[in-house]
């Protein structure tokens, strides 16, 4: 009786020592890196930076974020893929490389499906029309007659070719019937500047990079570009408001790693991340720049991304729009 009971006790003890050690085991053994594919202070990287500063306090591993801007994420993307399944770089994946690149380069060196492992998706937020102090047209309809008055004269700026930015630039210049210039940038950190600074007149930015510029004053928000008002912004009309019933384009965001990672990893991540995201102060920030829905399983952000690259594709299609446009 006293033997059976010393090896019920010693397995439970083995049990409890090693639980730990199997989890410690589904997380990377050293540094972890996240990829942002657009510069500092962009709406990507904002967001990149808040996952990591509470993933590294959860795991006690240090968590890093990487900037490697240009090709509207494509470039950081492209790294992301090549790098080894161990958890120890993974990308703030986005729209611009997920969804719109894909459908939109004649040459991209990955497969969406292939070369990446799903972990979360972090959030949807709207893009803000946004212009600089110097702009009489604050409004849509003010908008669009300063567009037809001066035809390829008014410049809208973007975080580079082919990103959701410029999609929704293009999406614009379709359902209004107007000619517009489109600067693009190497992420909306360097595009915000010089909107600020008077060089381009408006952008379609993500609502998470303008945020912080329209509530210091230094940018106005002319409208927002999802079917519902963002928590954030509720005094900012939707651009369905305005007089265009339909229109729709947002950015999303979401963490992947590299095609080989392995399935038991990639579930821990997603589970500590869906905690994280539940935070309160997490959630009061993403909510500030109107980031939301965020959350779910593996699996689901998976599904979505499908159809977001089914949804753009179609875009590309039908409005003709190219890469160098």
């Amino acid at each position: 009786m006293q033997r059976r009971t010393f090896i019920r006790a010693t397995t439970a003890t083995a049990a409890t020592l090693a639980a730990p050690m199997l989890r410690a085991q589904t997380l990377p053994g050293g540094p972890i890196r996240i990829i942002v594919g657009f510069a500092p202070g962009g709406g990507t990287d904002i967001l990149a930076r808040v996952i990591a500063q509470k993933l590294g306090v959860m795991w006690n591993i240090p968590v890093l974020v990487e900037n490697k801007a240009g090709a509207a994420g494509m470039i950081a993307a492209e790294y992301a893929a090549r790098q080894p399944g161990d958890g120890n770089t993974l990308l703030m994946a986005h729209i611009n490389s997920h969804a719109i690149a894909p459908a939109l380069m004649s040459h991209v060196n990955y497969n969406v499906e292939r070369d990446f492992s799903p972990i979360v998706l972090v959030g949807v937020t709207p893009n803000l029309l946004i212009c600089n102090e110097q702009q009489s047209a604050r409004t849509v309809k003010d908008l669009v007659e300063l567009c037809k008055k001066n035809p390829g004269r008014i410049s809208f700026g973007s975080a580079g070719n082919g990103s959701a930015q410029h999609l929704a630039l293009e999406m614009f210049k379709l359902a209004a019937k107007v000619d517009a210039i489109h600067v693009p940038y190497k992420g909306s950190g360097p595009m915000l500047t010089d909107l600020i600074g008077g060089q381009i007149n408006y952008s379609f930015d993500t609502m998470t990079a303008a945020t912080p510029h329209v509530k210091s004053g230094k940018a106005i928000a002319v409208a927002q570009t999802r079917q519902k008002r963002a928590k954030g912004h509720p005094n900012v009309p939707t651009m369905a408001e305005s007089g265009f019933p339909g229109f729709e384009a947002t950015t999303w965001y979401g963490l992947v790693g590299p095609g080989q990672l392995p399935k038991a990893m990639a579930r821990r991540m997603n589970e500590d991340i869906n905690k994280v995201l539940l935070m309160p102060d997490v959630a009061e920030k993403f909510e500030q720049y109107g980031a939301e829905d965020g959350g779910g399983s593996s699996e689901k952000f998976g599904d979505f991304i499908k159809v977001e690259a089914k949804k753009w594709a179609k875009v590309v299609k039908d409005a003709g729009v190219k890469a160098d446009a």
